[in-house]
């Protein structure tokens, strides 16, 4: 039996540190970005259209060693968030810690050992502050988890990245299949629209749906009922299986207030500052692990009317850019945002004829149902690195048991 070893952070490391205390000098022609702990997402630096830029000459002030072994971990505000640099152009903030491995230790064993729940639930219980939770670059240091030989190392980051390949496969498939409904309905609503469509508003075929009013003291542990909320709903658009909310509804929930799949939730609220979400229009594709969703009244239910039974096609038009800059008209709030409930009534659109719309809500249709059947696969794919990750890592599971399991 191969003997694993205890060690700590800073031994498997050449340098650890973070980044800027302060303030660089912003240009929004730079070409430099401004990275924080909130860039790191699933494993990737995410640039988004609000991340910050500075000049090259700013950027000089403030680089640190990043390089191929370098991994970033999230230490301030929000904790434990993981990705692997790649070569991006920007300098880091003080909520982003970054370390190069060193190179007698697996980069991606690494990777795991800080993308685990364990990782994230001991800096967070040992993070200070009180409004701003913040995780000490000691703390970091002194990290504490047990590995196997290099080899060994390889051997379960293989299986683990394997796995997580798969999962970033199919959000790229899943990102095609987005890219062409929209082609298509731009194709038939924009570039080609009929003259002889009518005009309406958006109220004329689709009905709206307040969510559910919840208590904090419903939110549960573990149930059988899920609630959908902004949570759900990502910055640059999807919908994220992690963002539902187990919960145990009261009396007050209507019937009407349970989503259905493939209905649309239109976001409503938005705590981004920076209107990345509200307006924003998803698709249930998925009920998850659950029996039922529910959501909650920072979402909006549309559903198609009897005269308009063509719910695929709705859910492109509210899934189109014009819709979003239509709702940014209809913002207010400065910490919070709020969507006025005027802005899905009074949306303008054109109704083709009912062959015409029938024939594009059909074309459609293998278009989500395929989303739909990928997005289920991934949750599939998650559990069973989830489950397999901390045994893994632990030593407590043998690859050879895995292979064994599939013989």
């Amino acid at each position: 039996m191969e003997e694993w070893k205890e060690y700590k952070l800073k031994d498997v490391t050449t340098i650890l540190g973070d980044g800027l205390h302060g303030t660089p000098k912003y240009d929004k022609n730079g070409n430099v970005f401004f990275i924080n702990g909130n860039n790191l997402v699933d494993g990737k630096i995410e640039i988004k259209d609000s991340t910050k830029r500075v000049s090259e000459d700013e950027a000089n002030k403030y680089r640190r060693n990043l390089n191929h072994r370098t991994i970033l971990v999230s230490i301030n505000g929000t904790i434990g968030n993981v990705a692997k640099y790649k070569g991006e152009t920007c300098i880091l903030g003080k909520s982003a810690c970054y370390f190069n491995v060193a190179e007698d230790f697996d980069l991606d064993f690494i990777y795991y050992v800080v993308a685990s729940k364990q990782f994230r639930n001991t800096i967070t219980r040992l993070a200070t502050g009180t409004t701003i939770k913040n995780v000490s670059l000691e703390t970091m240091r002194n990290y504490s988890f047990v590995a196997p030989s290099i080899n060994g190392q390889k051997s379960i980051s293989s299986m683990l990245s394997s796995l997580d390949n798969k999962i970033e496969l199919n959000h790229r498939i899943n990102d095609n299949l987005e890219q062409q409904a929209q082609a298509l309905f731009k194709s038939w609503f924009v570039d080609t629209p009929n003259p002889d469509w009518e005009e309406t508003t958006l109220s004329e075929v689709a009905s709206f749906i307040g969510g559910y009013s919840y208590k904090g003291d419903e939110l549960a542990d573990s149930s059988d009922i899920a609630m959908a909320t902004i949570k759900n709903f990502g910055r640059n658009g999807g919908f994220k299986v992690d963002g539902f909310k187990d919960i145990t509804p009261s009396t007050k929930l209507k019937e009407c207030q349970y989503v259905d799949m493939f209905d649309v939730l239109v976001a409503h609220t938005d705590l981004t500052q920076n209107a990345d979400v509200i307006g924003n229009a998803e698709l249930l594709l998925t009920y998850g692990k659950y029996d039922r969703v529910i959501f909650s009244m920072d979402l909006v239910k549309v559903l198609p009317k009897n005269n308009f039974p063509y719910k695929f096609l709705l859910a492109a038009m509210l899934k189109n850019k014009i819709f979003k800059g239509h709702c940014l008209g209809y913002v207010n709030g400065t910490t919070v945002l709020h969507l006025n409930k005027k802005a899905l009534p009074e949306f303008e659109i054109r109704i083709p004829s009912e062959y015409e719309a029938r024939t594009m809500n059909d074309t459609l249709t293998p278009y989500f149902e395929q989303m739909a059947g990928v997005l289920q696969e991934n949750e599939r794919l998650i559990r069973l690195r989830d489950t397999l990750l901390p045994k893994l890592m632990s030593g407590e599971l043998k690859i050879s048991d895995i292979e064994t399991a599939y013989e």
